[in-house]
């Protein structure tokens, strides 16, 4: 489904500055700030905008490189004309190399954009090899396949490649077992990321194991999370540990995102039309079909509800919420398009 669907609320929520953070209903809370995370996956939902996101790309853009310290990494909070360490985090570093490695790549780019996506991503490179978060470093192997698949094929992107696919495979080597085929002891936010990344990097490298590894941990995940016949995210209430219960709130929908482009990555990886049925299943979570049987975009304003809650609704609609459904809205439409020539699917 995808009536209603506008990009009003992002013209809304966007001011010289980036995305703004957060939202009270559909009203922009201007003094919540900005930060790296948001405007990283807002890029992405400008370069798959054509030439009218461009005036987006630009911003966003503006704002990654400003963020940005001479170590190449990043400080992800700016409010009003400060920035601020509070959230720092490999995660967001690894959203923003990501998104520069897509701008780069992207035909819909300007040159500009691209210009500054470059040094934006080689200046972050180095930061890259030392990450330990998992999800850094699923973020950065998509971004790397990006580059490699797109002619970028120098030896240190490579080895990187290579070096931090091994890192995930290793992780996941040492915490499945029979019952638990995972990459950590417990499951968070944007699980799908990792297993995505895995799909990625076969692509450009042909790895079997990182295939194998890939099919059977996404496979886990939404076995577990559609087994309803509908999608019911990992709530971010003490979230999932092993040999724990899963929590059902609050359900996000960058998760859903995370769990849909996976799926469509895993699909155009291997060919399995069970990861598209996968991936409608899951995108309906955002059209009623979940467990509170509400629709989480709001058509009147072009946003998306925060999240679904115990009791309803979270009402306010946030740069997080907006962006990773808009972005998931893009890629599904783009996949089902009798003209799909959808390769490499970014992340949220």
């Amino acid at each position: 489904m995808s009536i209603g669907i506008s990009f009003k609320y992002l013209d809304k929520m966007t001011d010289d500055t980036g995305i703004i953070q957060f939202a009270k209903y559909d009203t922009p809370l201007k003094k919540s700030g900005y930060t790296v995370d948001d405007n990283a996956r807002a890029l992405l939902v400008a370069l798959n905008m054509n030439t009218e996101g461009r005036k987006f790309a630009k911003t966003y853009i503006d704002f990654l490189k400003n963020a940005q310290r001479s170590d190449g990494s990043f400080v992800n909070l700016k409010i009003e004309d400060a920035f601020f360490t509070t959230i720092d985090s490999e995660d967001s570093i690894g959203r923003a190399f990501l998104a520069c490695c897509y701008a780069l790549c992207s035909g819909n780019a300007s040159d500009n954009v691209k210009s500054k996506a470059k040094t934006v991503l080689e200046k972050a490179l180095p930061a890259i090899s030392g990450f330990s978060s998992l999800r850094a470093i699923a973020y950065s192997l998509i971004g790397l396949t990006f580059l490699i698949s797109n002619g970028y094929i120098r030896p240190d992107i490579y080895k990187l490649a290579n070096d931090i696919a091994s890192q995930l495979k290793k992780a996941y080597s040492n915490n499945e077992t029979k019952d638990w085929k995972w990459f950590e002891e417990y499951l968070t936010y944007c699980n799908a990321v990792l297993p995505h990344s895995l799909f990625s990097y076969y692509t450009i490298s042909n790895d079997r194991s990182s295939l194998d590894i890939a099919e059977e941990s996404l496979g886990f995940l939404t076995d577990s999370l559609l087994k309803n016949g509908y999608l019911s995210i990992v709530g971010n209430k003490g979230w999932w540990q092993k040999n724990g219960s899963l929590p059902d709130f609050d359900q996000q929908p960058v998760d859903a995102a995370s769990i849909i482009l996976a799926c469509v990555q895993g699909y155009t990886a291997t060919g399995k039309k069970e990861y598209i049925s996968k991936a409608n299943i899951s995108y309906n979570w955002y059209w009623g079909k979940n467990i509170h049987g509400l629709q989480l975009y709001n058509e009147k304003s072009g946003g998306c509800h925060d999240a679904l809650v115990y009791d309803g609704l979270n009402m306010n609609q946030g740069a997080e919420a907006l962006v990773s459904f808009l972005l998931t809205y893009q890629i599904m439409t783009a996949m089902l398009s009798e003209n799909n020539s959808i390769s490499y699917i970014p992340a949220v």
